[in-house]
């Protein structure tokens, strides 16, 4: 059996309302990081979703 774990490192992965105090400064830098990587593609889905909202009721209420 191997003395050090050669798997290579899993992404950091964060849970709401996690305990945080086990992380370091670094650590949770990474994470910030990625949330904010993270808000970024939501707030990208939501406007395409509106924008395609806006599209179908601009279709469907001409007359």
């Amino acid at each position: 059996m191997a003395i050090f774990d050669d798997e290579p490192k899993k992404p950091a992965r964060h849970e709401i309302g996690q305990d945080l105090s086990l992380l370091s400064a670094s650590e949770l830098s990474e994470r910030i990081g990625l949330l904010r990587d993270e808000i970024v593609r939501l707030e990208a889905e939501l406007k395409a979703k509106g924008a395609t909202k806006s599209a179908a009721e601009a279709l469907f209420s001409r007359r």
